[in-house]
């Protein structure tokens, strides 16, 4: 079974670096080509046109990825997809046949059918796009609430998760702040991702216009999406993990004994054995403030719970502490540079460009990392309370055989992510201004 959660964390992890753009990324598609089509933006129609080719690039290797994804889950995972496939497939089947469609049929439209429908289609296939890649979001991410907090349902004899109902699903109260959560991560990054871009060409000296629009409008997009990360969406998706998910809190905050104003660490090495946090610094009572609203309430420690039900602490714990520090310096270099943009310097203070373009990357690790604590602080159930992972692998498939898959998929995306890297790349390097020229096709 370690082979089996080896290939498909792998591959999740490895697929999930492109939705996170296409999500982000969406909205500046969407709201330079309206600007565009308005007549009153003379750059717009060339912006529009460079992220468009970077988000058909992101949206391609999405799909290439995410293929061989889902069918591990009948090939690794038979017993997970037998148990529970009439409530899981629920939502993935939605996201491929509303979600998916939208987003694939209006992207070609918005590349090659400029010359050959409507201005007003044209403009509204890159809303609908946008429309598409936030919805196929919203349909994974309740396939996934269902599994941390299982809604709509009733079991059959055998153990059998039978569908009651859909709607109880798709308004998982889980899955909304949990979306929103994941949503405004995504934002976060497109919003990094813009600034860097334009970052890149003012210290390049080349593309002003383009690199003034670009970095102005990914820090404000950045600016507001990180404190969105933390407050509301990350407050209140963590209140839903005190209250349905108590022993991932614990882990998560590496809080072994229970106590009444638990504090909150900053840092610190988890040691499972001695049952402590090694050389912590603490913030005193803020955890059971954040967790209850109440400085002097009770917060369980690992130690209140079967040691079987304890997730892999430290992974839990590293986890999410890079996610909430990568959280916090995104929120306040995107503030700096807003205050900058601001005060008419953001231009030409050379080295905040340079931080701009070099945490480019950081925003996807902040974004897996936020998804290892998902999914990590889980375990040992695939279904939380209903079904362990060790019930959900297929018992006919030899590790063997997924460990050969695994060397394979190892290769392949490694060439992939090298094709993803230069095409992106060849696109920054030619400009917004070749882009003017040649069209989006």
């Amino acid at each position: 079974m370690l082979a089996d959660r080896l290939q498909f964390a792998f591959t999740i992890m490895f697929h999930y670096l492109f939705p996170i753009g296409t999500m982000g990324l969406a909205p500046f598609v969407a709201l330079y080509t309206l600007r565009a089509r308005r007549g009153v933006d003379a750059g717009a129609a060339a912006a529009a046109s460079f992220w468009t080719k970077i988000f058909a690039v992101n949206f391609a290797a999405g799909v290439v990825t995410g293929i061989p994804m889902e069918f591990q889950f009948g090939t690794n995972w038979a017993q997970f997809s037998r148990q529970t496939g009439s409530v899981v497939g629920q939502p993935l089947v939605m996201e491929g046949v509303y979600a998916f469609f939208l987003e694939s049929v209006f992207l070609g439209v918005l590349l090659y059918g400029k010359q050959h429908v409507t201005p007003r289609l044209h403009t509204a296939s890159a809303t609908l796009v946008w429309l598409g890649s936030w919805l196929s979001g919203f349909f994974i991410v309740a396939a996934d609430a269902w599994m941390q907090h299982p809604v709509g349902y009733a079991l059959a004899p055998g153990g059998r998760v039978e569908l009651r109902s859909i709607a109880a699903v798709l308004l998982n109260p889980f899955a909304w702040w949990q979306y929103l959560h994941v949503l405004c991560g995504a934002m976060a990054a497109g919003g990094f991702i813009v600034a860097g871009v334009g970052a890149y060409y003012l210290l390049a000296r080349r593309e002003g216009p383009f690199g003034r629009r670009f970095t102005a409008a990914g820090a404000l997009t950045a600016f507001v999406f990180s404190m969105l990360l933390i407050f509301p969406t990350g407050d209140r998706n963590s209140a839903d993990v005190t209250v349905d998910q108590p022993v991932k809190l614990a882990a998560m905050e590496g809080l072994f004994q229970s106590v009444n104003g638990a504090p909150l660490a900053i840092i610190g090495m988890p040691d499972t054995r001695a049952q402590r946090l090694i050389d912590p610094i603490f913030v005193p009572s803020i955890l059971s403030y954040l967790a209850y609203g109440n400085t002097r309430a009770e917060v369980k420690g690992l130690t209140a719970y079967a040691r079987e039900l304890w997730p892999p602490v430290e992974l839990t714990y590293y986890a999410y502490h890079v996610m909430v520090g990568l959280g916090t310096i995104f929120l306040a270099v995107a503030a700096l540079a807003t205050l900058l943009l601001w005060r008419r310097r953001l231009f030409t203070a050379r080295w905040l460009l340079w931080l701009l373009l070099l945490l480019m990357p950081f925003p996807y690790v902040a974004n897996e990392a936020g998804w290892i604590v998902t999914e990590v602080g889980r375990q040992p159930w695939i279904v939380y309370g209903l079904m362990r992972t060790a019930q959900g692998s297929s018992p006919n498939v030899a590790a063997g055989e997924t460990i050969f898959t695994l060397i394979g998929f190892l290769g392949m995306y490694f060439l992939l992510g090298v094709l993803f890297l230069y095409l992106i790349l060849r696109e920054i390097a030619a400009g917004p201004s070749e882009t003017a020229e040649t069209g989006p096709a």
